[in-house]
């Protein structure tokens, strides 16, 4: 980490171990992204991660959406770590390559399954307005439901402090790892 050294697992105090632990056990099985940064403090960290855990893998939404609406949070916050970690992961769901291609460079995505497009329009607008149409939200009612629909908004701000974690402690990129996003 460029702005913080890593934390040595011997060196952590009680607390900060006990939820290091708990990251490494789970499905991410490392201490990567912005947890170093957040073991700094271990309630947050804590809180982060099991918050994260249900944003990534817990929501009432298929792989495709979360994904999609991670990469345009990440491409949003100019997140180079988020985006380079996220983007393979979409692709893997089923995101066209057109689509987050699109995405990284800044155009204009289009696809084929209304979810995903619905996503795509429900993000952007939020993002661009800080708000959400009246239109958006009933297509929203319709395609995902309600609970998606919340769902949809904490995958946006769970992964929007995840950005602004990684920009503001410059997590750097995995070694031989270009920048995806432009700069």
């Amino acid at each position: 980490m460029a702005r913080l050294a890593p934390l040595e697992l011997d060196d952590m105090t009680p607390e900060q171990r006990a939820v290091a632990d708990a990251i490494m056990a789970g499905p991410r099985g490392g201490l990567r992204g912005p947890f170093q940064a957040w073991l700094r403090s271990p309630e947050l960290a804590d809180h982060g991660q099991k918050l994260g855990a249900y944003c990534r893998y817990g929501t009432s939404l298929p792989r495709n959406l979360s994904e999609l609406a991670i990469i345009l949070t990440g491409k949003h916050w100019a997140a180079q770590y988020e985006f380079y970690a996220h983007a393979r992961l979409a692709l893997e769901a089923g995101v066209p390559e057109a689509a987050v291609e699109a995405i990284r460079t800044g155009g204009t995505a289009a696809f084929e399954d209304v979810r995903e497009q619905y996503v795509y329009d429900f993000v952007t607008e939020y993002l661009r307005t800080h708000r959400v149409s009246d239109a958006t939200y009933q297509r929203g009612l319709e395609l995902i439901e309600e609970r998606g629909i919340l769902d949809l908004i904490a995958i946006v701000g769970y992964y929007s402090l995840v950005s602004m974690t990684l920009n503001v402690f410059e997590v750097p990129l995995p070694e031989g790892v270009s920048p995806p996003l432009p700069e």
